[in-house]
Order: structure tokens, then sequence, then C-alpha cells
């Protein structure tokens, strides 16, 4: 955030004054940035009639650091929204078209702000939102198709944010890797840009979904009426709308490549981002790193990102993640050489669990039949999380404060062979 704000003037590029809104997983953070940006300068002075240089709101986990007192903080919800989400929404919107006379409108996007800025379109209530976007999810939506819906339930998302506002401006950090990597029209559900899809792609959406019969009558009726579409790529309303991508998965993946290559590790990158079921892509990641490590002779460490989906068919906890590695594990048991697999989300949080993802190594398979745990079992019943933690195998350690997806690691130190 403050190398993104480094390049840009703000005291001669915006408008005074500014109605700052941030939301995401990083929100707090990117909010703490932005308004210590030039702190003694012109970002937090005071203008010539009195009024904040900035002030707005942060929705997202609360971080280190203090806000300023004039940008209020809603404890919003993920993945699903609650009562503050839509306070902070509504907050939003009010705030935008406060600077249409006067002033400029600056968002700061992460992941999760589809969740935690969340304002239901005219007759559909927050819990239509949250019952539509659980069903799309249990049912493996890809994230694309689900905020598609998403911004046709909304009066917020899908440009109309920026719609409402004057001059805006938009710094993001990316948790999007689906056939357009980082596209801001399904970041956060797009708020600030034009949006491609139509009612009639949401209600496509919807109507072929396995999750039919569980979106609520009032959201299929929505749909089939259509009505104000949000506003597509070139609307003269977004004219005065700037977007920029500041964070993505490849400097996660810079990031653990040099921590890897510090502690002697030769790296390898797989470019293509990891996608579709987690225990099958975990399973697949696991087998194209060990086919990279083999025969090296040195410790190797195998780096990929990205994001899958899983599929809930049980009642048992679990995540992307750890079900990403509950899948390799046939894969590592079957390795020829001593291997140990990560998955973790970025964010520090794996589904609706503490952990952020799990771990597991050539022995694990073996150390779970001794303790008489069942990885099929666990994998039907969408129980990853109690598998590893009968393990001790899980990846805990709280919020991050940013949101870039997911990343896994396989180390190996070689051929020395499996255990």
């Amino acid at each position: 955030m403050t190398a993104a704000l480094s390049r840009t003037d703000l005291a001669s590029t915006l408008p005074r004054p500014i109605f700052l809104v941030a939301a995401g997983k990083a929100a707090w953070r990117m909010a703490c940035a932005f308004c210590a940006h030039d702190a003694a300068g012109s970002v937090l002075a005071a203008g010539m009639d009195g009024l904040p240089r900035v002030q707005g709101l942060a929705s997202g986990p609360r971080a280190e650091g203090a806000l300023p007192p004039t940008v209020e903080w809603y404890e919003g919800a993920h993945p699903s929204p609650n009562r503050a989400s839509e306070a902070a929404g509504r907050r939003a919107l009010a705030g935008a078209e406060g600077t249409r006379q006067r002033g400029a409108l600056v968002v700061l996007l992460s992941g999760g702000a589809s969740s935690l800025l969340a304002v239901p379109a005219d007759n559909l209530s927050l819990q239509d939102k949250i019952t539509t976007a659980r069903a799309l999810m249990d049912a493996g939506a890809p994230i694309a198709d689900l905020n598609c819906v998403r911004k046709h339930l909304s009066a917020i998302k899908g440009g109309r944010l920026a719609a409402a506002a004057g001059r805006s401006m938009t710094w993001a950090i990316s948790d999007v890797h689906g056939p357009v990597p980082d596209d801001p029209s399904v970041i956060g559900s797009g708020p600030t840009v034009g949006d491609p899809t139509t009612f009639a792609d949401a209600l496509a959406i919807v109507r072929t979904s396995s999750a039919l019969a569980a979106i609520p009558p009032a959201v299929v009726r929505h749909l089939e009426r259509g009505g104000d579409e949000t506003p597509a790529p070139g609307d003269p309303r977004l004219a005065s709308a700037s977007y920029e991508v500041i964070g993505t998965r490849q400097l996660a993946m810079e990031g653990a490549a040099r921590a890897a290559r510090e502690r002697g590790y030769e790296v390898v990158t797989i470019a293509v981002p990891s996608a579709g079921e987690a225990r099958v892509a975990g399973a697949a990641f696991t087998a194209e790193a060990l086919r990279a490590v083999a025969g090296a002779g040195r410790p190797v460490c195998v780096i990929a990102s990205g994001e899958t989906i899983v599929h809930v068919t049980g009642d048992g906890r679990g995540g992307r993640n750890q079900e990403f590695v509950l899948g390799a594990l046939g894969s590592l048991a079957a390795a020829p050489i001593g291997a140990t697999l990560g998955s973790a989300g970025t964010d520090g949080i794996d589904g609706p669990t503490d952990a952020a993802g799990a771990i597991a190594d050539t022995s694990s398979a073996g150390r779970a039949a001794a303790a008489r745990l069942d990885p099929r079992a666990a994998l039907a019943n969408n129980a990853s999380y109690d598998f590893f933690r009968a393990l001790d195998d899980l990846i805990i350690w709280g919020p991050t404060g940013t949101n870039v997806g997911d990343v896994h690691v396989l180390l190996s130190n070689g051929d020395e062979p499996s255990v």
C-alpha cells in the first residue's frame, strides 16, 4: 500500500475532501497506511473549512495500530455478511454520494470485500443474499460466478459505488485467479468498475446450479425481473473512476521463494494458478512437484498458488487448504523420497475454522493409520480439520491482515528415502 501511494501525488491528484472506504481482510492495515501517507502534509490536514481531509470507514478484521478518529470501523463478517457489513455498505454509499458535488471517493479493496461491504437490492433482504451465496459456495461455484450473482443482488457492487460518487480512485489487493487473473470486476464484486455481466448471466448461473433448490424464491424472482443493470464498462458514470491492482498471488510466491532460497533450497515455481476441486488439485500439485524434485540430489522447494473449491457434502469441519493437503496424502505416501507438503490461506483463515491450512509428509498416512484415522472418510465428510488436528498438523497463525489467495509448498531434501 505504501509503495503504491508513493507513486501518486494525492494532494494534486484528488480533490478535497476525501471519503475513504476500506473493505476486506486487509482493510484495517490499508486504511492506516493510506491515512499515514504524508500524514504531516495534505492527506490528514484539515481544509480551509475546518473539515478533515480524510473521513470514512473500514470494514474488516481489526489489526494492529489505530485508525484515525475520522475513520469508522465496522466489524463486518466473512464469508457471510452481517448487519455490520450492511451498515458499512450503506455508509459507503452515502459517503460516495456526498462527493458528487465536492471531493473524491477513495476505495481500498482486499479479499473478502464482497461479504464485508453489503447492501441488498430493493425487495431483497440480507438473509436472501446470505442464503444464496452460501448455497452457491457449498455447491463449489467459482468465484467469478459467485460474484456475478452477488452483483445482481446488490445496490453497491458491480460499479454502483463509483457510480454514486463523482471522482473515485481504487487500490486493490487481488485474490482472484480465474480465467482473467486479478480481474477488477471480480475483486470484491467490482464496486468501482464496470460490470460486463448481466441479470441474465446471473439467472443462468442460479438456474444451472445444483444449489437451485436452496436459493430463496425472492432471489430467483428478482433475477427474472431484471431491471436497472449494473453500470457496464464504458458507462459515463464511471468516466472519472481509476483503478490499480497493487497486490497479487505472485507477490506471495516471490516472498516464499526468497525465504526458501535463504534456507538453502533450490526453488521451482508453478506459474499456472491452482483451481478446481481442492482434493484433486492437491493430489495433482503433489504429483507434479514430486516429478520436479526427483533425482535432484539437493534440497528443493516447489511453490504454487491459487484458489480451489470444495463441494460440501458432509457436515465436518475444514477448508480448501486442509482438503488440498488431505487429498494429497496418498501421493505423499507413495513418494520414493522424503517430502513435506503445506498449503495455507494467505489471510490466515481456511474456511470456517481457526486454521490457515495444514501440513503433511511421507509419514502422515502411516501416522493416521496408527491413530485409526481414515483419510477417505474424512474427505467424504469434509472433516479435514479434525483429521489434521488429531495429528497436530494444522497451520494456525491467526489473521494476517491481507489476502492474495492460497500458497502451496512442497519441500524435499533430495534423494533421501521416504519414512
